[in-house]
This record gives structure tokens, C-alpha cells and sequence, in this order.
């Protein structure tokens, strides 16, 4: 069972579900994650491919490896996780938003109005 694949390398798809698993509270700070021989063996992927996505994790500073143990989520995993989803939905989607409110000649309040129409 491969991750799901949309277009993007495995390891970055791989990357984005452990990061999904964290954020979901899956992996609480300083919990073990699978290590790179579990996720090749369950995803039937390349280990080579497996370290990799933990490596991007580690580099981000969301996952820290400790030596003969393992590696675990960072402490300030999840907010660093946090922020780089928050600037990507303000770059993905706000910003476009934004941009199409200037072009209908909508206001804060307008948008603000739009957005409450969807929430709970």
C-alpha cells in the first residue's frame, strides 16, 4: 500500500502524512514515529524513500532523531507544522481571495460577511 500519490514524490507524500498524523495529535510531542524500516515495510516502499520523507521532517526542525532510539516529534513540532499550513493556506488561498474581493470591489466587512455565511 503505497501513499496516496497526487503528482508529487512519495517521500513528500509520505512527509505530509506523518506531518497530518502530528498535527491530528496521532504523534504527540516526544512520541516515537516509525522508523524507516516500519514505514517501508508497511507501504511496501524503498527504505531509502521512507528516510528520506523523515529526514525533510528532521530537517524542518519536526522531528528530532535520537541516537540508538529513534526518532521522535520535536517539541515545538506541531507549531512548526502549524505555521508553515498557515502560510500556505495564506498564500494558496487568501491572497487569491483577496485578489478577486479587490476585483468585485469588496470590503473587509463583505468578505468577513462571505466567510461567516460557512461557518459553524
Amino acid at each position: 500500500m503505497t501513499p496516496r500519490q497526487d503528482g508529487r514524490p512519495i517521500f513528500m507524500v509520505l512527509a505530509d502524512q506523518i506531518a497530518d498524523d502530528i498535527l491530528q495529535g496521532n504523534y504527540p510531542v516526544d512520541s516515537a514515529v516509525p522508523s524507516t524500516n516500519e514505514l517501508a515495510a508497511f507501504y511496501r516502499i524503498n527504505p531509502a524513500t521512507a528516510g528520506k520523507a523523515l529526514g525533510r521532517l528532521v530537517d524542518q526542525g519536526v522531528l528530532e532523531r535520537r541516537r540508538g532510539i529513534g526518532t521522535f516529534v520535536a517539541a515545538d513540532g506541531p507549531d512548526i507544522l502549524r505555521a508553515q499550513r498557515q502560510e500556505a493556506f495564506h498564500e494558496d488561498f487568501i491572497r487569491p481571495a483577496v485578489a478577486e474581493a479587490r476585483r468585485l470591489g469588496l470590503t473587509l466587512d463583505d468578505m468577513v460577511a462571505l466567510i461567516r455565511k460557512d461557518s459553524p
